[in-house]
């Protein structure tokens, strides 16, 4: 997967996940799918979007989730 499509920038969305340097948050994609879009709704949504940014960004949440976490 092209984890350079997941950019942060500090000063821009707060230093969130973003697509490609855009202001559309990885967050703002999960958002779509969880609320029911397919991919080629969230496309037709966030036209500046290509498919593999909907791919990289599934893929970043997974990474993201997939981390130990410890218990004290």
């Amino acid at each position: 997967m092209d984890h350079s499509r997941i950019t942060h920038n500090p000063a821009q969305c707060g230093g969130k996940a973003c697509i490609r340097g855009m202001r559309i948050r990885v967050s703002d994609v999960l958002d779509l799918y969880a609320a029911g879009l397919s991919p080629d709704q969230i496309l037709a949504e966030l036209p500046d979007l290509e498919p593999d940014d909907l791919q990289a960004a599934l893929s970043y949440a997974a990474r993201e989730l997939d981390h130990p976490v410890l218990v004290a």
